[in-house]
């Protein structure tokens, strides 16, 4: 945008929080401002880290604490002349006389400093559910370097054997992958019948499958009610509790890490005046401006605009933190710069999986009221005839009417990354599912095939938009009447042989033309092959003959997936529903 209103040059800018977004800003504007005073308060000891890595660093896969340092203070004020202060908490805020007071945490005293503009990059505090136990010894969130040093100590002191990580979400995920690392016994407790919640429930299924691979044992549906004192029970006494959750045996803890998410720090805030959203973060306008004059916010203690339903949300992620520091130091300056929302766009490494998603889910959508349709694809990351290729399960989701992509999630163990940060690109340009189609993606049969995993989403799409072939989701296949519906497996005798969706009659694709007497006159047929390739040529070519058909979505490894979605009580995983062989 044109600049409007250039402020003076001189300012003087007080930044609180000196991580991701305050750094950036503060980098930002003095770039912009070499005579403006820039201050920097931090609660904590460390400035400018990569909070990211700390599970990493934990399980050392990162294996020194100074790589994890960015900047240490000395090195902003030589390189940026920033008044960094560390140890400093700031307690209070007039905006009217646009003062704030501060607590120097060393010596206990308090001073005043009156700003300009401030930036509030306050963060978030990770939760620790109330109930009976929390203060017990070996319990643990993981947000700062100072809490990474402090599991080191308890690991170094106790030697744990077991630990229950309290939440599957991101932070949860790292956690059980790096401790495992370690050599712990990692049990997994999670409110939620599923891992990762927003990945659709088919997706997290692979999620989960691979956690049991590996030896995680998870316990889902299950909130935890208490902490109870390592008190000998069974011949078992852990180091620091027994984790009672839902219905669950108490599961013994030598070290358990909370990772239940994070509650933006609002203290502040509310006590200014500011606006706090529906969502629980503080209210910010395009330009990240705050209800008060003079007062910006950004990072996890903000609510931001998703850019596909339009609505107000809380996406903490590091990425968006930076451009928002950077965006508001426009602003200050005079620049007039808009930020446009969060997509939400994220990936996880779990094990021999990468794990990535953006924009809506499917509760998403549907909490949205956006009709939709869904295309899963199982394509291999790279040309199937070189060495190694590797099956990608992709999802995506885009609006019925117009094709426009809504959200997507890709899992694998290569080339995950490259294919959802195209995607996300995309839903950022507002391009549709035919658009994928046509996009110009590089070849080569190390990297990918001549039409690419994203492009065949995109031929999907565009059948599906343009009528040549009628979908039904693995998740309708149960409510679907046996009277008006024949299932119907187009794949080859081997694969049937390995395991088939009950209640399927079998005719192999190359079989299909000289069968047709085989499928039953006056029923729809709902056929599936192995990921919904197969099967749509077989759609095609039984529709020309005047059947009714529907096509699986992704297939049986689709079914499979969400017949694997896991659910566990007890600690045992269930069964997932019968498959005949």
């Amino acid at each position: 945008m044109s600049i409007k209103e250039a402020k003076p040059a001189h300012r003087k800018l007080v930044i609180v929080g000196g991580v991701a977004g305050g750094m950036s800003a503060a980098a930002r504007a003095r770039r912009l401002s070499e005579d403006s005073e820039i201050i920097i308060l931090e609660r904590s000891g460390y400035v400018s880290y990569a909070n990211c890595g700390l599970p990493y660093y934990l399980g050392r896969e990162i294996d020194s604490e100074d790589k994890l340092i960015v900047q240490t203070p000395a090195a902003l004020t030589d390189r940026f002349n920033l008044d960094v202060r560390i140890h400093s908490e700031v307690i209070d805020i007039d905006p009217q006389s646009r003062s704030i007071t501060i607590k120097n945490l060393t010596t206990s005293q308090t001073y005043q400093e009156t700003y300009d503009d401030l930036i509030l990059a306050v963060g978030a505090a990770p939760i620790r559910p109330n109930v009976p136990g929390i203060d017990l010894p070996g319990l643990f969130t993981l947000r700062s370097i100072d809490d990474v040093q402090a599991i080191e100590s308890w690991i170094q002191q106790k030697q744990p054997r077991n630990v229950v990580v309290a939440g599957a979400g991101f932070i949860g995920l790292e956690m059980a992958e790096q401790l495992f690392r370690r050599g712990l016994e990692v049990t997994l407790i999670d409110a939620a019948d599923q891992v990762l919640t927003p990945l659709d429930p088919e997706m997290a299924g692979l999620a989960q499958q691979e956690l049991l691979k590996h030896g995680v044992r998870l316990v889902l549906s299950a909130s935890i009610r208490e902490f109870r004192s390592p008190s000998k029970e069974d011949g078992i006494s852990p180091k620091s509790s027994w984790v009672i959750a839902g219905e669950h045996a108490p599961v013994s803890a030598d070290l358990v890490i909370l990772g239940l998410g994070i509650r933006p720090e609002l203290k502040l805030a509310k006590k200014a005046g500011l606006a706090v959203g529906e969502r629980g973060g503080i209210r910010v306008n395009e330009f990240l401006q705050t209800t008060s004059p003079g007062i910006w916010a950004v990072g996890d203690a903000i609510e931001v605009l998703h850019p596909v339903d339009k609505q107000f949300t809380r996406i903490a992620l590091g990425g968006p933190a930076n451009r928002q520091g950077r965006i508001v130091a426009d602003n200050i300056f005079g620049r007039r710069e808009l930020y446009n929302g969060t997509l939400g766009t994220a990936i996880v490494r779990l094990f021999d999986l990468t794990v990535a998603m953006t924009g809506l889910n499917e509760s998403q959508a549907k909490l949205a009221q956006i009709p939709f349709e869904t295309i899963h694809l199982h394509p291999s990351h790279h040309a199937g005839y070189f060495p190694g290729a590797e099956r990608l399960d992709m999802k995506i989701l885009f609006a019925k009417k117009t094709g426009e992509l809504l959200g997507a999630q890709v899992i694998g163990q290569k080339g995950v990354d490259k294919r959802i940060d195209v995607l996300a690109t995309a839903l950022k340009a507002r391009m549709t599912v035919s658009d994928l189609a046509d996009l110009e993606l590089a070849y080569a049969p190390p990297f990918g095939s001549a039409k690419d995993p994203i492009n065949l989403l995109g031929m999907a799409g565009r059948n599906v938009l343009e009528g040549l072939v009628d979908q039904v989701q693995s998740d309708e296949l149960p409510l679907l009447n046996s009277e008006e519906f024949c299932l119907l497996d187009v794949r080859s005798k081997k694969e049937r042989e390995m395991g088939f969706i009950p209640g399927s009659i079998h005719i192999p694709l190359n079989e299909l033309r000289k069968s047709l007497n085989h499928i039953p006159h006056g029923k729809t047929v709902v056929l599936y092959c192995q990921s919904g390739q197969r099967s749509y040529y077989a759609s095609r070519f039984l529709n020309q003959n005047g059947f009714s058909v529907k096509n699986l979505s992704g297939g049986y490894l689709t079914w499979k997936s969400r017949a694997n979605d896991i659910k566990t009580a007890g600690g045992a995983a269930l069964a997932p529903p019968a498959v005949q062989v």
